[in-house]
């Protein structure tokens, strides 16, 4: 089998990255699942994106054998492998390190939701996970880190299809979706968010979060049976 499907989407979404600013360099990835056969396809290690086709990109099972590609896949692989054992419904996996989120998983500050920008995205705040210990770092640390999100989830009880990102901290964001296409928005309105909450925080430090009824309103208005912003597909 040679994963055409999904080695298009996740080149396509990867080329997204740079066009949206969201990366510098060759820092951050994009894979795409195929639930249904367990699989899933991410960018190759270091590659240019300058450079990248789908005949580059990796394809893996969910145990994390390589089923085709020539090249090492990322190595945030484990951790893309790791969410999508622990979120079901999760179809593809974006990591960044996007300036902004990055300052607040830096800062081991989670992205409050000040506004309604945030409300249409995410239900809630943006959490931050724990940081690794030295053991974790040591022994399988791109595993860990998938781990410490899932058990960032876990603990507090979030949905991740409700607040489809988190920041890991001392490292950077990692958001999700239901397409690549869907995952970079997310990312970059992670992006987007974080810099609004990064300047209105620096205006005043003792912001409030937007009221429980208007983050309710935002987001319920996009997502959800009874949504009815933009037109019906």
């Amino acid at each position: 089998m040679d994963y055409k499907d999904i080695r298009e989407e996740c080149l396509e979404a990867n080329l997204a990255l740079p066009r949206t600013g969201l990366v510098d360099l060759t820092f951050g990835n994009v894979s795409v699942a195929d639930p249904a056969r367990r699989v899933f396809a991410i960018k190759p290690s270091g590659v240019d994106y300058t450079k990248l086709t789908a005949a580059d990109i990796v394809v893996l099972d969910y145990q994390g054998n390589t089923l085709a590609g020539g090249l090492r896949p990322s190595s945030d692989t484990p951790s893309h492998r790791r969410l999508y054992l622990g979120f079901a419904g999760v179809r593809s996996v974006v990591h960044t390190h996007s300036r902004n989120a990055v300052a607040f998983a830096q800062a081991a500050i989670a992205i409050p939701c000040l506004g309604t920008t945030h409300c249409d995205y995410f239900h809630g705040p943006v959490p931050v996970t724990r940081a690794l210990s030295p053991g974790e770092v040591e022994t399988a640390y791109e595993w860990e880190t998938g781990n410490v999100i899932v058990e960032c989830f876990e603990r507090a009880a979030i949905n991740p299809l409700e607040v489809p990102a988190v920041l890991v901290r001392n490292h950077g964001p990692f958001a999700w979706g239901t397409s690549g296409a869907k995952a970079v928005e997310t990312a970059l309105a992670l992006e987007i968010i974080a810099d609004m909450a990064l300047k209105t925080i620096s205006l005043d430090r003792n912001a409030l979060p937007a009221p429980a009824h208007i983050l309710k309103k935002h987001y319920l208005r996009k997502h959800g049976p009874g949504a009815y912003y933009g037109q019906k597909s």
